[in-house]
């Protein structure tokens, strides 16, 4: 996109489609709208003053600091996003300079968030920024955060899912069909083509987890179910012969 592909081949609609163990084989899943998450990535860096761990007094405790800025980064979430959104906010990784018997002088609080609007992630950034500041000076250390989107939210256009809805009820049978599916917080570089032209991403159920090889996505014991190709294929086909008819291009 960034080296111009499609101002230099304009399309009028893009579609995706990816396996999910968790659902039922070959059966597709789709909704309009917000269909997955934006991933935003953070790193809290917390420089206090170290010193031995007999010393408590004498030194500025990152490790209290960062502890303290953990638990309160889960008031966000609770407080200020409002109760209908879903955002989830999760520190992942502490890293300190420190040894079990002296307190470090830095700390590193790295981790992820998941939102759906562009406002939510704004949000959380800001308290983000607010929260780890605050408690910083209140405890006389030096607090910075980097705050980074990686991802941003998977938007479907409504048109685009009514068309796959039809494409797959036609090809798969309508009661293998949920065009209202419920949005997951997981994340998808597809969303980059949504924000620009419309799109449709939709999910093919790989089967139920703990059947034969079916294991969770990213986890080491996945293989793709190659049983479902077939239904991917003949919605694929389906739609491309339906929608190429209408003198349209995908």
């Amino acid at each position: 996109m960034a080296d111009g592909l499609l101002e230099r081949f304009p399309v009028d609609a893009v579609y995706g489609l990816h396996n999910i163990p968790g659902l039922p084989a070959g059966e597709l899943r789709v909704r309009s709208g917000p269909i997955m998450a934006a991933e935003d990535n953070f790193e809290i860096r917390i420089t206090g003053r170290g010193g031995h761990a007999s010393a408590p007094h004498l030194v500025i405790d990152p490790m209290v600091i960062g502890a303290e800025v953990v638990l309160a980064f889960q008031s966000i979430v609770a407080r200020d996003v409002d109760p209908l959104d879903s955002v989830v906010v999760s520190c992942t990784e502490l890293v300190t300079d420190g040894a079990r018997n002296a307190i470090p002088d830095e700390v590193a609080i790295r981790g992820d968030v998941r939102s759906f609007t562009d406002e939510d992630s704004r949000l959380v950034e800001t308290r983000m920024r607010e929260i780890a500041e605050g408690i910083g000076i209140a405890h006389r250390a030096h607090c910075t955060v980097s705050y980074s989107r990686v991802f941003r939210p998977t938007i479907n256009d409504a048109n685009c899912v009514d068309h796959v809805v039809a494409a797959a009820a036609s090809a798969l049978g309508e009661d293998r069909v949920d065009g209202d599916c419920r949005a997951i917080t997981a994340s998808e570089d597809f969303a980059a083509y949504a924000r620009v032209v419309p799109a449709c991403f939709a999910f093919l159920g790989a089967g139920e987890i703990g059947e034969g090889t079916t294991a969770p996505l990213h986890s080491r014991g996945f293989d793709f179910n190659d049983s479902i190709l077939g239904a991917g294929i003949d919605v694929y086909v389906e739609l491309v012969r339906t929608q190429l008819s209408k003198g349209r291009t995908a």
